[in-house]
């Protein structure tokens, strides 16, 4: 672009909402408040080894991969069936993943403590059906349901944007080459979509590992998550330097997590018929 003075709105934006919160948080992380004013400190970091905020990271990490997962192994089919030409009520199915985002996403982890609490919906059915019935609210079952509902358009959206630009014809060639259903799918279709795949791993992954919200509503505050442990630092402890440190090592595992997928797509990206 000739005319670059065009992109100065976006980059003073950037600047202010971007970059200049980023300092104060590494800011507030590095330094500690004394009566003579600031000094430079690594004590925040240091606080972070305690086997307690550790084992808070753990299972942050451990339930969000596990609810990543679990939002892969149900978003690609799905992301498959938009994706294909024989399928002629796509429109409405696209509608239905893509309606309950227009939702406050406050609003529908509410609906989902409404269907999982102990007189709520799905026990009142569990009942009528002289069925056992489900006490999974407030449990790490519970918090997963909740990242999988929320999270799982992220997922099935970039795969099924990859998957509808995949060449028709590489597909039928592979087929004539003698390649059956599996084959074409192992060797052709899952290969060519990996980028879409990395996406939506990528944009499940963090904010379910950062999430408070859901964790706090569905978990009934029982455990917390790292994304917990960072919201009381700010509104309940006033601790700004170590909640600050906190978001840091969060930001930094993101960054390790992305720059990984993105090496692995750039390794393996691409489609082969041998």
């Amino acid at each position: 672009m000739k005319k670059q003075w065009l992109a100065t709105p976006y980059v003073i934006w950037m600047v202010i909402f971007i970059v200049v919160p980023m300092v104060l948080v590494l800011f507030f992380s590095l330094v500690d408040q004394t009566g003579e004013g600031y000094r430079l400190t690594a004590d925040n970091f240091r606080r972070f080894v305690d086997p307690i905020y550790i084992n808070v990271l753990l299972r942050s990490v451990v339930l969000a991969v596990i609810s990543t997962v679990i939002c892969l192994l149900a978003g690609y089919p799905l992301a498959m069936i938009l994706a294909s030409k024989e399928y002629s009520r796509k429109r409405i199915l696209y509608m239905l993943i893509v309606l309950p985002m227009w939702m406050n996403f406050l609003l529908r982890t509410y609906a989902w403590m409404t269907l999982l609490e102990r007189k709520g919906v799905i026990n009142s059915i569990l009942a009528l059906l002289n069925l056992p019935q489900v006490d999974i609210l407030y449990t790490n079952q519970a918090v997963i349901l909740g990242m999988v509902y929320n999270f799982l358009p992220f997922m099935i959206l970039p795969i099924y944007s990859v998957l509808s630009k995949i060449d028709p014809n590489i597909i039928e060639a592979a087929q004539d080459l003698g390649g059956n259903n599996f084959i074409v799918f192992k060797r052709v279709i899952f290969p060519l979509s990996l980028p879409g795949v990395v996406s939506g791993i990528t944009m499940v992954f963090m904010p379910a590992v950062t999430t408070f919200v859901i964790s706090k509503l569905l978990g009934g505050g029982q455990f917390i998550l790292i994304g917990n442990l960072i919201e009381q630092q700010f509104l309940s402890s006033n601790e700004w330097g170590f909640g600050s440190a906190l978001s840091v090592i969060m930001m930094l595992l993101i960054l390790l997590s992305m720059g990984v997928m993105s090496r692995y797509e750039q390794e393996d990206g691409g489609g082969a018929l041998w």
